[in-house]
């Protein structure tokens, strides 16, 4: 009796693990609602746009950008003492321009200096960060000011431009003020150092929110940084998908997936070299390679060093060597000249390239504070340079307006799936 009643005991267990191995595989099928859930959030998301929703869009931004200043704010309180001395600093540096002295002109010499080194720092930041879209400066500023230093360089046979009004403007010198020299890509380059190495400190400063995002992630763990800052980690999340398909092997990969990976192989191996690497070329998806150092805790000063000395150093050295090259006389003489072998439009083309070029000659030998030269009617060319320049300029500040409106979005619906399951489990 012993024995048949503990086997009648047994059986009833092995039933009830069949039923709750049952009632276990009926709870996990809702999953595909989580990402059905979530993939709407992203729809709803990307209507918040200036030309669908302007007035809701709008304030959203404006919401999202006080509450970034409000935090940057706080951070700097908890640099008092840092912020105090800077203070002092500044307020002495000002006073020092009311009083008249010797040191006067050497104060002004510097804040033109240091005005004009924030200018292209800004812009290269501008051109690295971007807030979900980056501001091609490159292309915009530096790029058209070195071919502008090119050309006066050729056409005045100098680089000594009379200053001021040089670097706002160039003019070539009076040939009693300085004789004659020979132009080379060294002398060009060297002309326009100080500006190129700004700008890539610039894109090399924007290079550092991705690397600090995935840093604070590591130390404080997966879970707590997606409690924090849920809003501000998609680059993480993506990035941590593809360590995890790269593991599985079950999932295939797209081309580009397969060039992050292998930018994310370099730098884990490599280490400073790969970094340096990756920062020396045109490289879009820098990006993981901040997260990837920031993911693994390689030291600030090892990717920072590494990226400056890429990107101010030997890609800007590449860049403005393409561009000098490109805008010298003789090059753009013979472009000119293969303009006429395009079909149907070089005809129409090439009189709208000579006509820009004569003009901007023409301009640079205008004498220092008169306007000989600006007057009259504007190229069709320079025309329209202006407002492809404008348009990408309003296409930059209309992107920034939609991410920040978006990531309050994206915030303000993580705050609240939060606080229902807070009620959920209340319950």
């Amino acid at each position: 009796m012993s024995s048949d009643s503990q086997t009648n005991q047994v059986k009833p267990k092995k039933s009830d693990n069949l039923k709750n191995r049952k009632n276990t595989g009926k709870k996990s099928k809702p999953k595909p609602l989580v990402k059905t859930h979530t993939h709407l959030n992203k729809e709803e998301m990307a209507k918040f746009v200036i030309w669908r929703r302007p007035i809701q869009t709008t304030y959203y931004f404006l919401l999202e950008l006080f509450e970034i200043l409000f935090y940057y704010f706080c951070k700097l309180l908890t640099y008092r003492k840092l912020v105090l001395s800077f203070l002092i600093m500044s307020s002495l540096i000002t006073s020092g321009f009311y009083i008249e002295g010797s040191h006067l002109p050497i104060l002004l010499y510097f804040r033109k200096q240091f005005l004009w080194c924030a200018y292209w720092l800004g812009l290269g930041v501008a051109s690295s960060i971007g807030l979900g879209t980056g501001l091609h400066t490159f292309l915009l500023y530096l790029g058209p000011f070195i071919a502008q230093v090119t050309l006066a360089a050729y056409e005045c046979n100098s680089l000594e431009f009379p200053e001021p009004p040089y670097p706002d403007d160039i003019i070539c010198p009076n040939s009693t003020e300085t004789g004659s020299s020979v132009i080379t890509i060294l002398s060009i380059m060297s002309k326009v150092r100080l500006e190129s190495f700004m700008w890539g400190a610039g894109t090399a400063i924007g290079e550092l929110p991705p690397y600090f995002m995935a840093r604070a992630a590591a130390l404080s763990g997966k879970e707590n940084h997606k409690k924090e800052d849920d809003s501000d980690n998609e680059e993480l999340e993506e990035f941590e998908h593809l360590l995890e398909a790269e593991k599985d092997g079950s999932i295939k990969l797209s081309g580009l997936d397969k060039i992050r990976l292998s930018v994310f192989k370099i730098i884990k191996k490599v280490g400073f070299i790969g970094i340096l690497l990756c920062a020396s070329i045109p490289n879009p998806l820098f990006d993981l390679a901040g997260i990837t150092c920031g993911h693994f805790l390689v030291k600030f000063w090892t990717f920072f060093g590494a990226t400056l000395i890429g990107k101010a150093i030997i890609k800007m050295h590449i860049q403005k060597m393409f561009v000098i090259f490109l805008f010298s006389q003789h090059h753009l003489d013979n472009l000119f000249a293969m303009l006429t072998n395009v079909p149907y439009v070089g005809s129409k083309i090439q009189p709208l390239f000579e006509e820009w070029l004569s003009g901007e000659k023409k301009k640079l030998h205008r004498t220092r504070g008169s306007n000989e030269g600006l007057g009259g009617s504007e190229s069709v060319l320079s025309w329209i340079l202006g407002k492809i320049v404008l348009l990408m300029i309003l296409f930059f500040v209309v992107s920034i307006v939609n991410s920040l409106a978006q990531q309050r979005y994206k915030r303000l619906n993580s705050h609240h799936v939060e606080s229902n399951k807070k009620k959920v489990s209340n319950d």
